[in-house]
């Protein structure tokens, strides 16, 4: 259900895009606003992997610098069928982590000092099999799409807004409410509409994870210490990267929870508890 319902949301996407497009250029624009879409999903999935990594001042590790990670990561995508991932160290105290790359052959799984420091081993298998569970399912390249397409979407409003709306022989451009509207609403489309990929694919790496690492309680678990230690201790980054990432990195709560790209933990851990039987 969940899987039918990211083709859904995706096509809406795609379509929210064309329909900006339509308003500000007519047929042309429209045209032009899939050309933009295809161009940005392009550099997203050939280098947003480079861009987060080095965002967050990831370091690669290798098997000698980091022994129980490394055959841990190793161990758990063996067992997943997956290639072996890059396994990247972030120097943050926060507890997180997220995996990246355009497919399998070239992923990578990033974690946090906080969260090796936080969890047990048990647990951080319960992390990793997550993360994995987005490489399997190849959630990396769909939030990617999701991602550069709300991008343009909201460039493509704020552009029809300074420049007008469409105008030919049969009839003239846009009121002047109509491009406000367009412009204030159209990215909050996007952007809901985006949430709700990131939602259904949290949960389908859930129970992925769950499969890989052979036991949902240790995910549940590692989630419930997870959104403590976030909270208690923030990252400080680029909004626009939350959805990467296990558990919501930065502050949440308030009315900034209604739109956070991440299901309600509680949610979740009650769904892996159902799995284990509890």
């Amino acid at each position: 259900m969940n899987q039918f319902r990211t083709v859904i949301l995706l096509a809406a996407l795609g379509g929210l895009l064309v329909v900006i497009g339509g308003f500000i250029g007519g047929k042309n624009g429209a045209a032009i606003a899939l050309v933009i879409a295809v161009v940005l999903n392009f550099g997203s999935y050939w280098f947003s992997d480079k861009i987060v990594l080095r965002m967050y001042k990831a370091q690669e590790v290798t098997e000698a610098e980091a022994p129980d990670l490394y055959r841990l990561v190793a161990n758990l995508a063996s067992h997943a069928g997956l290639p072996m991932p890059k396994v990247y160290i972030i120097p943050d105290p926060s507890p997180n982590a997220f995996a990246t790359g355009r497919n399998p052959s070239h992923a990578a799984v990033a974690v946090t000092e906080g969260i090796m420091r936080l969890l047990t081993r048990e647990e951080l298998a319960g992390v990793i099999g997550h993360e994995l569970g987005h490489v399997k399912n190849r959630d990396i390249l769909i939030q990617s799409v999701a991602a550069t397409i709300g991008a343009a979407i909201t460039y493509l409003a704020h552009f029809g807004f300074l420049f007008g709306g469409r105008s030919d022989d049969e009839e003239g451009g846009g009121s002047i409410v109509g491009m406000i509207m367009m412009m204030i609403l159209a990215p909050i489309a996007a952007m809901l509409i985006q949430m709700a990929i990131s939602r259904s694919r949290e949960y389908i790496a859930d129970s992925t994870g769950a499969q890989i690492c052979g036991n949902p309680i240790w995910l549940a678990r590692a989630l419930d210490k997870l959104r403590r230690g976030a909270d208690a201790v923030p990252m400080h980054g680029d909004q626009a990267t939350a959805h990467m990432f296990i558990v919501n990195p930065f502050l949440s709560g308030g009315i900034g929870s209604l739109f956070s790209t991440h299901p309600p933990t509680e949610e979740r851990i009650a769904r892996l508890q159902k799995m284990a039987g509890y």
